[in-house]
């Protein structure tokens, strides 16, 4: 759609102006598609319309919606109450079926839930979730079993020899204020407190609260307000934390000390592009302050055993420069981007780990590098006492290595990983996610891990580092699956294939079978990764998931899920409420698209600022293959997007109306250009770096090409949409999703648009508020909508 389009007046002919029934009528009698399913008998809400103008770069246009900015207008709550009650009327004919999904969803969640116990120091920690409970309880225990001497002993009859401890409980919490969120949790090097964040209703503005553990209650005296960060002092005796301003930026460091009213501002960040992070040195002997925008980094360190010494930035910060600091025996271990002319002439990828003394980390003259092989990227590290854990990407693959600490490179300036010796960690051939434990225990030798893909429940695997050998500690259970999947279930992979790293030491893999196994399903649901091609050749990873028996090719209805921002993974582990739709013969697809995650930085940079654009054509391509493939079929393609991911999806159905016949938009970013005009509104000056800044004029015009509320397409048919949003919202304005749903249903197909649903959550924020049955009962009705719109909701009545 060309730019020219976007600024015609929008006003109503005379010869309209006083029938509008039948205007009504005259779009109606263009629309070429014949829903499957029954409207309510209500009709939609139609909000008011005031005029503003919005003049940028000598470009004006009115923008009617304009208003709804202002949550706190009457007008608008009403609104979004009679778009609630529109919803409500719509999906009427699916309560039935709602709760029937909802029950089998539960069906396959175990009463009970648990996490296995992780060491640290002489306390096993753990969380679980109480049968008919939606929340988790953090809890401990002291390990009696491992504890041996005079001085365990004395610790646990101090203890009175108590089994277990609750430190935390959600659900007490979301009893009380009727949500809960907790942010940032720590507890201290001494194990006697735990300080954590709090959100009370959904708007991101998270309270401090310090408990003592050996006395169980709060700690009156320590009160803070929009805390987002903690770190504790070496000995716990005194605590770090960040204090966002008024646009939810954290920018100020405090430090105070338990049991007195001494507080001290340790930092302030006074340019609104960064944000600022606290953390602690796995050891525990520093304190590190991160102050972060989209690109840069600058990095301040404070020796944690005294919190109240003076600072040491360690670089100053350069613009596309990024690092991040561990400390292991009086070394810094640096991983970073930072131009150097021995690494650049190595190809050997964007990050690479520095190593310097602690005396000298300011020169950022590193006297060893440590580089990962061409076509490998480094993505991050963990230090223990005596090994060295790094996540990397090889050729489009996750994978985590340990090497041997101390590292003897011989006086060598520059070694590879492999030179070190490196133990490639084993993982299931199928795998999609990987995320690691707390592993707190700087001592520890075994670290923990948990790994997941669309067709293995999440499972938690210890790695001993120093016998190079895993042991799988826990697998998320299953209740309820087929029989014939419960009986195929596989071991480590497809055909047999255990390990993505040693398939071809057929004695070893024997070994490994003998003694270890996990449950997947990979003999019934199959879970393949393809490489679309799209506009401009860039082949974009697609991870498509079906039921080998239930899936009918060019017959199925399917969903594409995308994010392709921030340089974000897309979330792609297990869920078992999915299975109601792959039971039914449903594809679910997962598109990598630019912006989000990838094999290297690079991926994210080709798809954000002025490249944003290659992120929808990514998704557009995909969408095209699922269809072409015969993966799914044409007229039954379902997109859903979440947050920025809804950028995408909002501009695709804009560039392409047909390519899909329903959308689900979650909490939704769609008013791109009038969002980032305003520098006022939260997290605005942040995205500059990823969307551009309307401002300047080259990239106001990028901006205008996709913003999706900007280019609607006037009289077209538009496919069904379910538009969520939640009125305490602070990242993305409620007003965003009821703008949206405005304008669809005054600019586009006034048949189809009577598809689109607004359901706003009045009480909760950006992240929701379920908790496991919570997030089930959600799902039911996403999955319910999109059966009704796509007319199968007789069919999948059982």
């Amino acid at each position: 759609m060309s730019l020219s389009l976007l600024f015609k007046p929008k006003f109503i002919p005379i010869s309209l102006r006083f029938l509008p029934a039948i205007s009504i009528t005259f779009f109606s009698t263009l629309c070429n598609r014949k829903p499957h399913f029954n409207y309510p008998s209500i009709d939609p809400p139609f909000p008011k319309k005031l005029p503003f103008k919005v003049t940028v770069h000598g470009r004006s246009w009115n923008d009617p919606y304009h208003w709804m900015s202002n949550i706190n207008d009457p007008d608008f709550v009403n609104f979004l109450s009679q778009e609630n009650s529109y919803a409500e009327a719509f999906m009427a004919d699916t309560r039935v079926f709602q709760r029937k999904l909802f029950s089998e969803m539960c069906s396959r969640i175990p009463a009970k839930i648990s996490t296995p116990p992780e060491r640290w120091g002489p306390w096993l920690y753990y969380q679980h979730i109480p049968e008919g409970k939606e929340y988790p309880i953090l809890c401990r225990r002291l390990d009696t079993e491992e504890s041996t001497g005079l001085g365990s002993l004395f610790s646990i009859i101090k203890q009175g020899f108590k089994r277990e401890e609750i430190l935390l409980d959600w659900n007490e919490i979301a009893k009380k204020y009727g949500y809960v969120h907790v942010g940032a949790c720590r507890v201290s090097p001494d194990h006697n407190f735990l300080a954590y964040t709090l959100d009370k209703n959904g708007s991101e503005q998270f309270t401090l609260q310090v408990k003592d553990l050996r006395y169980g209650h709060i700690i009156s005296s320590v009160k803070a307000d929009a805390v987002v960060s903690l770190a504790w002092a070496q000995d716990g005796s005194a605590l770090f934390y960040t204090v966002a301003d008024d646009n939810q930026r954290p920018y100020r460091v405090f430090c105070t000390y338990l049991g007195s009213n001494e507080e001290k501002i340790v930092f302030t960040e006074r340019d609104s592009r960064f944000c600022v992070d606290i953390t602690c040195s796995k050891d525990g002997k520093f304190v590190t302050i991160n102050s972060n925008s989209r690109s840069s980094s600058e990095v301040y360190v404070i020796d944690a055993a005294n919190p109240f010494d003076s600072l040491h930035r360690v670089h100053k910060r350069v613009h596309g420069v990024q690092y991040f600091l561990e400390h292991h025996r009086g070394f810094f271990y640096v991983l970073t981007n930072h131009p150097s002319v021995e690494v650049e002439k190595l190809h050997c990828g964007n990050f690479y780990l520095g190593i310097c003394r602690v005396e000298d980390i300011n020169s950022a003259d590193w006297q060893n590098i440590i580089l990962p092989k061409k076509g490998t990227s480094l993505q991050d590290m963990d230090v223990f006492d005596k090994n060295l854990v790094l996540y990397y990407d090889k050729e489009g693959s996750s994978m985590i290595c340990s090497v041997n600490l101390p590292i003897d490179v011989n006086n060598k300036r520059i070694v590879e990983i492999e030179d070190l010796n490196p133990w490639t960690f084993p993982i299931p051939s199928e795998l999609c996610t990987m995320a690691p434990g707390s592993n707190h225990d700087y001592m520890a030798s075994v670290y923990r891990v948990l790994l997941s893909s669309p067709v293995m429940p999440d499972l938690v695997v210890e790695y001993d580092l120093s016998t190079r050998s895993f042991n799988v500690v826990h697998q998320e259970e299953v209740s309820y699956a087929t029989e014939s999947a419960l009986a195929d279930s596989s071991k480590f992979g497809i055909d047999g294939e255990p390990l993505s790293n040693i398939r071809n030491d057929k004695c070893k893999r024997q070994e490994v079978e003998k003694s270890h196994s996990w449950n997947e399903f990979s003999v019934n649901y199959a879970s393949e990764i393809h490489e679309v091609i799209s506009h401009d050749g860039t082949k974009i990873p697609l991870t498509i998931v079906y039921s080998k028996d239930m899936h009918h090719k060019g017959q199925s209805p399917g969903i594409l899920e995308a994010y392709g921002a921030y340089g974000e993974v897309l979330d792609k582990s297990w869920s078992s409420d999915r299975l109601s739709l792959l039971d039914c013969g449903w594809v679910v697809a997962f598109a990598d698209v630019r912006g989000g995650g990838g094999p290297d930085p690079s991926w994210h940079q080709y798809g954000s600022g002025a490249n944003k654009i290659n992120s929808i054509y990514d998704l557009v391509s995909c969408g095209k293959y699922l269809v072409n493939e015969g993966y799914a079929t044409k007229g039954r393609l379902a997109a859903i997007g979440t947050s920025a991911g809804s950028l995408l999806v909002g501009a695709a159905i804009n560039f392409h109306p047909d390519l899909f016949c329903a959308v689900i938009l979650k909490v939704p970013f769609l008013d791109v250009c009038n969002t980032l005009m305003d520098d006022s509104l939260p997290l605005t000056i942040l995205d500059y770096d990823e969307f551009g800044n309307p401002k300047i004029e080259s990239q106001f015009e990028k901006i205008m090409e996709y913003s999706p509320y900007d280019n609607i397409n006037k009289g077209l048919c538009y496919p069904s949409m379910l538009v969520t949003a939640a009125f305490n919202d602070s990242r993305v304005g409620v007003w965003e999703a009821a703008k949206w749903v405005a304008k669809v249903r005054e600019e586009t197909c006034t048949s189809c648009s009577r598809a689109v649903i607004l359901k706003t959550e009045m009480y909760g924020g950006h992240f929701g508020e379920g908790g496991r049955f919570g997030q089930s009962e959600e799902k039911a009705y996403e999955y319910a909508f999109l059966i009704k719109v796509m007319g199968l909701l007789d069919n999948s009545k059982r």
